[in-house]
């Protein structure tokens, strides 16, 4: 993989704050200490990270998801072996465009915390499109901070549609979390390849920076160059930002998306300060914080925080809200954070999730097995815009695997819920479609136009 950074730095944040890879597994008598319990992690990781770097020998995508899903079908001793090698796999199911399986193999459990603030709908608050009330708070901020959970690009699609709102705010610059700075020439071209960073192999992280890009967004990396973890990546990450940033123009109007607890603004975060702690200090600039990863809908209901259950069951609201109170300010679940945003339930069609959408910016299209894959499976269908080369990450891709193909298919790991048919998410335009087998060998070539009013065929 190119660049310095791995996962296994990220998924180290992940351990030690307690997210979802830190939660102890209830069946597994005696239950281990803390302590033990994170050594048990970290070993995961690291022979997780080793699988990850086998399954990248692969050129194509299907092969590096083959041996991913392969490696998770093994047993392993260590508890922990599973709840890491699930959430490495859900990062490749997103690659490959499957959504609904990368959500269910590291669903996280959203607890009531203590110092949570109450319910939305006991106080005096009243629910706000999400798209509009933001771009209003950001009216006057220097930096707007977005945050996501990697393997649920649900948490991306708002973000990608407030691009062009911010902008017309004044916003000039975007910078997002595990941006390889060696991709030098990612201005000049104009989109994202495989050598620009680790999560925009998935097409909605590509798209937002492909989009930053097309409206004229001055972009940057700003990771760690080396591979550090915990309070020193913070550190470094801000320094990078305010460096690459605010000391080139004082002037700029950042926004920033980068994941889970990275952009809270108070509190202990890995043992230490977190990147937006650190940037405060340095650059005395207080961002918007916009936190969207936790009042998410869950493959399993139960998993739901209970104030996300009890708003969708009073309001069942299609699109992504916000709560404003009486006062003009917004109401946020947790401190450290300036509001919070409900995401509403999931709605999938042909084994596909409609927020692909990305809140009507794109329309469907659909795809046949038989006439693109001719009998040949796994494979992986791609759009590519007709204006970018063949080393772009395509516009949407996805997988079909009717047979099925895949180690674990037979346990329900079946992209596009094993169906024959699917549909890519696009924006009107013209694309380059291309369908390959796990070898990467093409199966069919065309050309395909998606007008404005298509919504399916």
């Amino acid at each position: 993989m190119p660049g310095p950074w791995t996962p296994v730095v990220c998924l180290a944040a992940c351990l030690l704050s307690g997210c979802a890879a830190g939660a102890m597994p209830k069946q597994a008598p005696p239950s281990p200490t803390p302590a033990q319990w994170q050594a048990m992690q970290l070993r995961a990781a690291d022979k997780a990270d080793g699988i990850m770097r086998q399954a990248n020998t692969h050129k194509d995508m299907l092969g590096r998801y083959e041996t991913m899903v392969a490696a998770a079908s093994v047993g392993d001793a260590n508890p922990a072996f599973h709840v890491i090698i699930g959430q490495y796999l859900s990062w490749y199911e997103t690659f490959i465009g499957d959504y609904p399986n990368a959500a269910a193999n590291f669903s996280i459990q959203e607890l009531l915390q203590p110092g949570d603030n109450p319910s939305p709908l006991d106080e005096p608050a009243r629910p706000r499109p999400a798209i509009d009330a933001i771009a209003e708070l950001a009216r006057g901020r220097q930096a707007v901070f977005f945050n996501e959970a990697h393997h649920l690009p649900l948490t991306r699609t708002l973000t990608v549609q407030l691009l062009a709102r911010l902008r017309a705010e004044g916003f000039d610059t975007f910078a997002a979390e595990t941006l390889y700075a060696s991709d030098d020439k990612l201005a000049t071209r104009g989109y994202p390849v495989e050598g620009t960073g680790f999560y925009t192999e998935e097409p909605i992280c590509a798209e937002m920076v492909r989009t930053a890009l097309k409206l004229g967004y001055r972009v940057v990396a700003y990771e760690a160059q080396q591979e550090v973890g915990g309070d020193a990546r913070e550190s470094r990450q801000a320094h990078n930002l305010y460096e690459r940033v605010f000391q080139r123009n004082p002037g700029a109007r950042l926004v920033l998306d980068a994941g889970y607890g990275h952009i809270q603004e108070s509190g202990v975060y890995l043992g230490g300060r977190s990147m937006a702690e650190y940037f405060h200090e340095l650059s005395g600039i207080d961002p918007l914080t916009v936190d969207q990863v936790v009042l998410v809908p869950h493959p399993d209901p139960a998993h739901d925080h209970p104030w996300y259950a009890a708003v969708m069951h009073a309001l069942s609201p299609t699109r992504p809200l916000v709560f404003m109170r009486d006062d003009g300010t917004p109401w946020t679940l947790r401190a450290g954070y300036d509001v919070s945003v409900f995401f509403p339930p999931q709605v999938v069609q042909r084994g596909r999730p409609t927020w692909l959408d990305l809140g009507g910016l794109r329309k469907r299209y659909v795809v046949h097995g038989d006439e693109v894959c001719h009998g040949t499976y796994p494979c992986l269908v791609e759009a590519r815009y007709a204006g970018e080369g063949g080393d772009a990450i395509p516009a949407d891709r996805l997988a079909l695997d009717p047979r099925p193909s895949y180690v674990r298919g037979d346990a329900g790991l079946r992209p596009t819920a094993g169906l024959e048919a699917s549909e890519l998410y696009l924006r009107p335009g013209r694309y380059r479609l291309v369908a390959s087998d796990a070898l990467g060998r093409a199966l069919t070539r065309q050309n395909i136009t998606v007008a404005a009013g298509a919504g399916g065929q």
